[in-house]
């Protein structure tokens, strides 16, 4: 049976960035103010100038009728994660384990999504929006908010690796260690890796098992509309 290796390929380091092909910062705002609350999650170039924020904001404030005290919320947001997205840019980040391990479980509306799949960190030219597109046509998802959804979701756990790896290798440079640094660390999306790679094993077959099949099987539900809106009056109170 052919085999792909899910060990240790050899590593590489590069500038730090989204292993993606577009360099798109996930976003992801919860403001509440006097009592209403705006939640949104959405990607934003790094590179775009700090106006079209301010724009964003402002529009985004007029077209939900939201009052103007969430301008400067929504500014707040938006610029702080990108302050720290910008931080890491120009440092060196470690791509060592190629294959990592991402998991979905989000509900859109009144959908919910649940599935999980292998994804190589190390190909530049992926395309997290494109494979959600794929993946809600497979599944047969109509609702058009899902697809960019998903897409953050994967981003935000793509994020999360790339600037781990920037954090290993500024410890490795200040502790002056000569050996590549170890991906050590409390993050979800590691964690979730070293749980498939024990496993798993070194090696992952490409055709899975019968009994394995469940653990790459996608879940996805449509629940009632007045259910869903039960949920979100009771995460409003959170």
């Amino acid at each position: 049976m052919k085999t792909v290796s899910l060990g240790a390929p050899r590593s590489s380091t590069v500038k730090f960035r989204m292993p993606t092909r577009d360099n798109l910062v996930p976003i992801r705002v919860d403001i509440e103010v006097d009592g209403q609350r705006y939640r949104d999650a959405f990607t934003w170039n790094p590179r775009d100038p700090d106006s079209e924020v301010i724009t964003f904001a402002k529009r985004t404030a007029k077209e939900l009728k939201l009052p103007a005290t969430f301008v400067p919320q929504m500014l707040h947001s938006i610029q702080g994660q990108l302050a720290e997205f910008r931080s890491y840019e120009g440092q060196e980040m470690q791509v060592k384990e190629k294959i990592m391990p991402l998991k979905i479980d989000l509900r859109v509306n009144n959908t919910i999504v649940r599935d999980q799949f292998l994804w190589d960190i190390g190909n530049l030219e992926s395309d997290p929006e494109e494979f959600a597109r794929t993946l809600c046509d497979d599944l047969n998802i109509t609702d058009p908010e899902v697809g960019p959804a998903i897409a953050v979701c994967i981003r935000e756990q793509l994020y999360e690796i790339a600037s781990q790896t920037v954090s290993a290798m500024r410890e490795a440079k200040m502790s002056k260690k000569r050996r590549a640094p170890e991906f050590a660390s409390n993050s979800k999306a590691m964690n979730n890796a070293v749980d498939m790679f024990k496993y798993f094993g070194s090696k992952g077959s490409v055709i899975r098992k019968r009994k394995e099949w469940y653990l790459y099987e996608p879940v996805v539900d449509v629940v009632p509309k007045e259910e869903a809106a039960v949920v979100d009056a009771k995460e409003q109170l959170k």
